[in-house]
């Protein structure tokens, strides 16, 4: 059975405890860094964080925060950039956030090499 559809024992009250049903949804799914950054840390604590982000996983969100991890074309991205080229010094620090996104991702056992899922650069 697939675990993105494999129904969850979930309480009514857990559901109402989880960040994404507490906040405003759009915030998961904003065109801004800022917001975006916010809902990655929003779901840091959420129980469900590991089993959202394996079913985001493989389903490819096209696009959104899923368990605490930014996804942009069906794919992980350390963090969304604005608009307009990168300056060098962003592109440096984007470098250093892929290494930790993929940490997060083995850490969390839903990934355990680049090929199970697809980080983008």
């Amino acid at each position: 059975m697939s675990l993105a559809l494999a129904p969850l024992d979930v309480s009514v009250e857990l559901e109402a405890n989880l960040p994404c049903r507490k906040f405003d949804p759009d915030l998961w799914f904003s065109d801004s860094p800022t917001d975006l950054e916010l809902a990655k840390s929003l779901c840091g604590d959420c129980p469900l964080r590991v089993e959202c982000l394996a079913g985001a996983v493989e389903r490819a969100e096209p696009w959104g925060v899923w368990g605490g991890e930014i996804f942009e074309r069906g794919a992980v991205v350390p963090r969304k950039r604005p608009r307009g080229r990168p300056r060098k010094e962003d592109l440096a620090r984007d470098a250093a956030l892929q290494v930790e996104a993929e940490a997060r991702l083995a850490a969390s056992g839903v990934a355990t090499s680049r090929n199970a899922v697809r980080l983008a650069a």
